[in-house]
C-alpha cells in the first residue's frame, strides 16, 4: 500500500486544515463531562469499590481510547471508511445479535443491550455502534442513488429495510429508547437526502404502531409512561431517579453549591454517574452553569452542521449531519429526561455520562466531523488529494 492509501494526508496538515473550534469545543466538552464524573461519582465508589477515584480512573482509561478512535476517524480517508462500510454495518448487526448470545452476552435486568469485552471485566453496548453505522449505510446509499426528487426516483426499500433492521433488533434488545433514537435520526437523514415524505408516510405509520405495540405490552414501559403523565406516582419506586434529580437541580439555585460542596446531597441520585449525570452538573454550577452548558452544546452543533452544510461532498453532507444531529437530539433528550420533561430512558449525556461505550462512539461521531471539516469548500474527493 502507498503512504496515501489510507490516510488522507500528513498528521500536522490534517488538524492544521481542520475546523479548530470544534476541535476545541470538543476538548472543552469532554474536560467538563470528565471533572462532573469525578465529582459525582466519589461517593458511590467509596461506597461500592472503596475507592472514590474507582470511576473517573476507568473514566480517564476509556477516553484515552476513545481518542484513538477520534484520531483514526479524523485521519482516515473517507473514501476508505466507505469501502469498509459493509464490514461495519454487517458488524454491527452481528454484535448487536450476539447481546442474545449466552457466554458472550452480559444481560441485565432482563435486557440484552451488553456484550462481554475479551479478556477485560469490561463490556460493550452495541448499539452505540450502530447508530454510526445507520449515518453511514445512509449517507452512503443516497449519495449512491443520485436526486431523490428527480423523474427517475429509486425505491427507498433498500435503506428502508436497513434502517428498520437496526432498529428491530435494538428493541427486540428491550432498549426501546435507543431504537427510537436511531429510527428518528434514520428519518432525518431521509429528509435531508430529499426524500419525498409522503412516500414515509406508510412506514412511519407502521413504526409507530409496533412501538406502541412494544410499549403497551411490557408492564415496565407502561408504569414508565405512567410516572412521566403524573410525577406524584410511585415517588419511592418508578419516579424515585427523576424526583430527586429535579431536587437536586432547584438546589443548585443561580450560581451552584460548587464542585465537592454538595456531594452529599449529589449522591442522593442513584447512580448519577450514568444516566442522570446533568442533575450534578446542575446542582454544581447552577443555572450559571446549566447555561454554560447549553451554550456549549449549542456551539459544537453550530460547527458540527457547518460542516454538513458546506460540504459539497453529498456522503460526506449527509454523514456530518447524521453525526451532528447524534450528538445534539441525544444530549437534549438526555437533558429532558433528567428535568422531568421526557419519559425516563436510557440515553446517556455525550461526554458527560460514565460508560465507555457511550463515549468511544461520541469520540467517533468527532473524527469524522473533524475528518469532513477539512472538506469545506471543496468539491474534492480523497482520491484527488
Amino acid at each position: 500500500m502507498t503512504r496515501l492509501t489510507i490516510f488522507a494526508e500528513r498528521p500536522m496538515d490534517i488538524y492544521r486544515k481542520s475546523d479548530t473550534g470544534l476541535i476545541i469545543s470538543v476538548i472543552l466538552l469532554w474536560g467538563l463531562g470528565l471533572l462532573t464524573v469525578y465529582v459525582c461519582s466519589a461517593g458511590y465508589g467509596l461506597r461500592a469499590f472503596g475507592d472514590s477515584q474507582y470511576f473517573i480512573k476507568r473514566q480517564v482509561l476509556l477516553s484515552l481510547a476513545g481518542v484513538v478512535v477520534c484520531i483514526c476517524c479524523a485521519s482516515i480517508k473517507m473514501d476508505f471508511i466507505r469501502k469498509l462500510l459493509p464490514l461495519i454495518y454487517i458488524g454491527s448487526v452481528i454484535l448487536c445479535l450476539l447481546a442474545f448470545v449466552p457466554g458472550v452476552a452480559s444481560p441485565r435486568n432482563g435486557a440484552h443491550r451488553w456484550i462481554n469485552v475479551p479478556f477485560t471485566d469490561d463490556t460493550f453496548q452495541p448499539s452505540e455502534l450502530a447508530k454510526v453505522a445507520v449515518i453511514l449505510f445512509l449517507a452512503n446509499w443516497f449519495d449512491k442513488h443520485g436526486d431523490l426528487q428527480g423523474e427517475e426516483r429509486p425505491s427507498l426499500m433498500a435503506p428502508i429495510v436497513g434502517l428498520c433492521l437496526v432498529v428491530a433488533i435494538v428493541m427486540f434488545q428491550d432498549d426501546f429508547s435507543t431504537a427510537l433514537f436511531i429510527l428518528l435520526i434514520g428519518l432525518l437523514m431521509f429528509f435531508m437526502a430529499g426524500a419525498q415524505v409522503l412516500k414515509l408516510v406508510p412506514f412511519v405509520f407502521l413504526a409507530v404502531v409496533a412501538m406502541l405495540l412494544f410499549v403497551f405490552t411490557s408492564p415496565f414501559r407502561v408504569n414508565r409512561v405512567i410516572a412521566f403523565l403524573n410525577p406524584e406516582y410511585d415517588t419511592h419506586g418508578f419516579n424515585y431517579q427523576t424526583a430527586a434529580a429535579r431536587t437536586a437541580i432547584s438546589d443548585g439555585g443561580l450560581l451552584g453549591q460548587g464542585f465537592g460542596a454538595g456531594l452529599d446531597k449529589i449522591n442522593r441520585v442513584p447512580e448519577i454517574q450514568t444516566d442522570y449525570i446533568f442533575a450534578g452538573w446542575a446542582e454544581a454550577m447552577g443555572f450559571i452553569g446549566v447555561l454554560g452548558y447549553f451554550l456549549l452544546l449549542l456551539f459544537v452543533s453550530w460547527r458540527a452542521y457547518k460542516v454538513a452544510f458546506c460540504c459539497n461532498n453529498k456522503f460526506g453532507a449527509l454523514t456530518a449531519f447524521g453525526a451532528a444531529s447524534c450528538l445534539l437530539i441525544q444530549s437534549l433528550l438526555n437533558c429532558g429526561v433528567v428535568c422531568g420533561g421526557l419519559p425516563a430512558t436510557g440515553i446517556t449525556l455525550p461526554f458527560f455520562s460514565y460508560g465507555g461505550s457511550s463515549l468511544v462512539i461520541s469520540f467517533c461521531l468527532c473524527g469524522l466531523l473533524i475528518n469532513l471539516s477539512r472538506r469545506q469548500n471543496t468539491d474534492q474527493t480523497d482520491s484527488d488529494n
